[in-house]
């Protein structure tokens, strides 16, 4: 009773908020409040056959791609914008670990732990990653990990190169932009090994398509993609 009344006090000096809604949390609640939880734009595609997946159709012809997964969907100016801003440009990385453990979980759920021998984040380039001080698909590729029982690892990928950002390109560009500048750091890491390749927005895919080539190339049995969100084309 006393730790309880306690932590109530605490939350009235430094009231806890929702990183969706800005909100107030209420006991129990995790980073994201119960109402924006139940708000969320998820998408499902875990629960489609592949052919109807309209997020494995944008690798037909490109890259073999086991599964392609993705949490939410990216509405501007909505709830999943909001918390990716918290996630990659105030270094509120609760929100990727918090996403990633529920996704992981109901992945898990639907079968889907067996799949994955090893969670492998996109890496940011060392110079991104001095400068902003944490890579944002490090947290959703540990929350997922927690969710799957599936380990994960930092450091199988190496992004060589610094490229310009990604935003204002079009697909034919972004692929140019990031086509040679991945490679396997550990590649016995991952030889043999079904790798669950993480990031937090598909927009083209063309990152995560580069990625995915140089770890098949490497010698990695089956590559499979989730993200936090992906936007609509």
């Amino acid at each position: 009773m006393l730790p309880a009344l306690f932590a109530d006090f605490v939350s009235l000096i430094f009231p806890r908020t929702c990183l969706a809604c800005i909100e107030p949390l209420g006991r129990g609640e995790d980073h994201i409040c119960t109402a924006c939880r139940a708000q969320l734009p998820y998408t499902d595609y875990h629960k489609l056959p592949e052919k109807d997946n309209p997020l494995a159709r944008r690798f037909w012809g490109k890259v073999p791609v086991r599964h392609a997964l993705s949490y939410l969907r990216f509405l501007r100016h909505g709830r999943v914008q909001h918390l990716l801003h918290e996630l990659k440009y105030q270094g509120q990385q609760d929100v990727g670990r918090v996403l990633g453990r529920w996704y992981g979980t109901e992945l898990a759920t639907a079968g889907l732990a067996p799949d994955f021998d090893l969670i492998v984040p996109v890496p940011l380039h060392r110079r991104k990653l001095a400068k902003r001080g944490f890579n944002q698909s490090d947290s959703f590729a540990e929350g997922l990990s927690l969710g799957l029982e599936v380990p994960w690892s930092a450091h199988a990928l190496r992004r060589t190169e610094h490229t310009d950002s990604q935003t204002r390109k079009n697909r034919t560009e972004r692929w140019l932009n990031v086509a040679t500048v991945f490679e396997v750091a550990k590649p016995a890491a991952i030889i043999g090994q079904r790798v669950l390749l993480v990031d937090d927005v598909l927009t083209t895919g063309a990152t995560l398509e580069a990625c995915a080539a140089v770890l098949l190339a490497a010698g990695c049995r089956e590559v499979s993609i989730a993200t936090i969100a992906c936007a609509d084309r």
